[in-house]
Formats: structure tokens, sequence, C-alpha cells
């Protein structure tokens, strides 16, 4: 990234969980996987971080959905927070739980090839299969 960080913050519906964000970007995509879809009940909508400080003592649950990725909620609400790969290269947060969710743009999908034909966004976007996705995040390793 150049110039000055895009630092925001967040927190979960009851605020026990609260976090300082370096984004990426301005902005989000949505996972349309079947994990995702069950996690959040719907779509999660994310950001992708450069890094993510939760503060100390916040009841952060963190679950092991994948030999490479876990998925991070507040033990107290139950809030999706985020998304993270175990190696650390990828974090994505839930849109929903920055402080200013507005200041972002619609641009990506992922698992597009898992999407249900239940619903559909108009936004034009830039878009990845699963397999596409896997091999992005992995560098081509296994799930």
């Amino acid at each position: 990234m150049s110039g000055e960080a895009l630092k925001e913050q967040g927190q979960c519906l009851c605020g026990a969980v609260r976090f300082d964000a370096v984004v990426a970007t301005r902005e989000f995509g949505a996972c349309h996987c079947s994990m995702c879809r069950r996690w959040t009940g719907g779509v999660f909508l994310a950001v992708e971080c450069e890094s993510v400080e939760v503060q100390d003592g916040a009841p952060l649950g963190v679950y092991s959905s994948s030999e490479w990725g876990e998925r991070c909620f507040c033990s107290a609400c139950g809030t999706t927070v985020m998304w993270r790969s175990k190696d650390g290269a990828h974090n994505a947060v839930s849109l929903q739980s920055f402080d200013n969710p507005s200041d972002f743009t619609f641009a990506s999908q992922i698992f597009v090839d898992e999407k249900p034909s239940s619903y559909s966004f108009s936004n034009t976007t830039q878009n990845m299969t699963g397999p596409e996705f896997i091999a992005m995040v992995t560098g081509g390793a296994q799930q």
C-alpha cells in the first residue's frame, strides 16, 4: 500500500470485542461459500485488512474451520468478526463490524460457484470460483 495507512475501528454488537484495523483498500467483497453462509446466516461481506489488533482481554472466540483458515467471533454476543488465514497473510474483517461501513465500495465476490440461486447482486464485481480463491490464499496448497 502506498501513502498513508487506512486505519479503521470497529466492534461487535455488545461492544466487548473492539478492534483497530489497517485496511488494504476501501473495497469489500462477498463470500458465497457454504461455510460463510452457515457462519453468518447470509453472505459474508468482508474487508481485506493488512493488520487487525483486537483490544486486550476481549472475548474473541476462534474456530478452526479448515487446514488453512479460522473464523473469529465474539464469545459474548456471537457477532461474526473476521476470517483469517492461519499463516497470518489474510485478514477478512466483517464489513458491518466497522464503525463506518459506508466508507467501502463493493468490488469482488468469491466462491461464486457455490452461490445459491436464491439471491444475486446487481453490482459489477471481480468474481472468483472457490478453487481460484483457495489457490490464491494457499499458494496452490490443498485445502
